[in-house]
């Protein structure tokens, strides 16, 4: 096949493109770099199978060479409110990214009668009141909100994609990515692992927030990318959640990243000053992914961190 995946150089969009190629697959890359990175893909280059182009995708798409499937990642996604790319700061980028960039690439899935899927996220439940998250659940997201540029986004764009399936008869996949982690994450990236895990390679204690007792779930990069190739390559068209269901507080979480490396500094606990309706707990209700796609996760958490971790060391310059 050839593949159309936007936000090629992001975390995702890499190790994406990197299973596809390895596949068989020919992938031809967009990008404009606001978050993501050239380092990610440097690797790619000179690949005959991969293309790069630089490209807003809030901008019209234009593809010549006929494509099979377009996969549409772009997007900022930190949630670091102290990064210059974090949707925080981002804010008008990253409703069009959601908007017009799933505009534009649901035009390329139309005009060359290409599968698409769409990359939604475990946002567009906001902060939960069910547990765990099952797809049929509607969310509790406050559309004024600040953390709604990001939500809502996603929320249109998935609406916009089912749209495109029910009035132009589009092939389109929709998957709800949970959190993820690996190598060529941005340490500065706001989410609990870069923080705690760069925190405990650098021999400091780890900083969690209120108790500690807010819980995630964390799916290693290479489980992900599995899951939505097993997506793309199904016939089915409604969300499908991809993540790990094991669910563990932040302070679980911390114990195990400081056992693993070692780190004697401990863990010190702060106010909770997080950004709004921070979700309090994340948990995905995986039936779906494992009835129609045969999936769920391999990688255990202490196995990806060690897969994890010297990347992280290289970022830091540590030996």
């Amino acid at each position: 096949m050839r593949i159309l995946i936007t936000g090629a150089a992001g975390f995702l969009g890499s190790h994406l493109t990197d299973r596809l190629l390895a596949d068989g697959h020919e992938v031809i890359g967009l990008d404009n770099f606001i978050t993501g990175s050239r380092d990610n893909i440097a690797h790619l280059m000179g690949n005959e199978k991969f293309t790069f182009y630089k490209h807003d995708v809030s901008n019209y798409i234009f593809v010549q060479k006929k494509v099979d499937a377009v996969l549409h990642l772009a997007s900022p996604a930190s949630p670091n409110p102290k990064s210059p790319l974090a949707y925080f700061n981002l804010p008008i980028q990253t409703m069009k990214a959601g908007a017009l960039g799933t505009h534009n690439s649901l035009g390329v899935a139309k005009a060359h009668k290409a599968r698409f899927l769409l990359a939604s996220t475990s946002e567009i439940y906001g902060d939960p009141l069910v547990h765990p998250q099952a797809e049929n659940y509607p969310g509790n997201v406050d559309p004024v909100g600040t953390r709604a540029v990001y939500d809502e986004a996603k929320r249109f764009a998935e609406s916009l994609t089912m749209a495109y399936h029910r009035q132009h008869g589009v092939d389109t996949r929709i998957v709800r990515i949970f959190n993820t982690y690996g190598p060529r994450m941005d340490l500065e990236d706001g989410r609990a692992l870069p923080n705690l895990l760069k925190q405990a390679l650098l021999g400091q204690a780890l900083t969690v927030y209120g108790d500690g007792q807010q819980t995630r779930s964390f799916c290693y990069v290479d489980d992900l990318v599995d899951g939505i190739i097993r997506l793309l390559m199904s016939n089915e068209h409604l969300p499908v959640n991809i993540g790990n269901p094991i669910e563990m507080s932040l302070f679980q979480f911390a114990q195990t990243i400081n056992k693993i490396v070692g780190n004697k500094a401990g863990i010190t606990f702060i106010p909770n000053a997080r950004s709004e309706r921070d979700p309090q707990r994340r948990q995905p209700d995986i039936t779906r992914a494992q009835t129609i796609l045969g999936w769920e996760p391999k990688v255990s958490l202490e196995e990806g961190l060690r897969k994890t971790i010297p990347y992280f060391k290289q970022k830091l310059g540590i030996a």
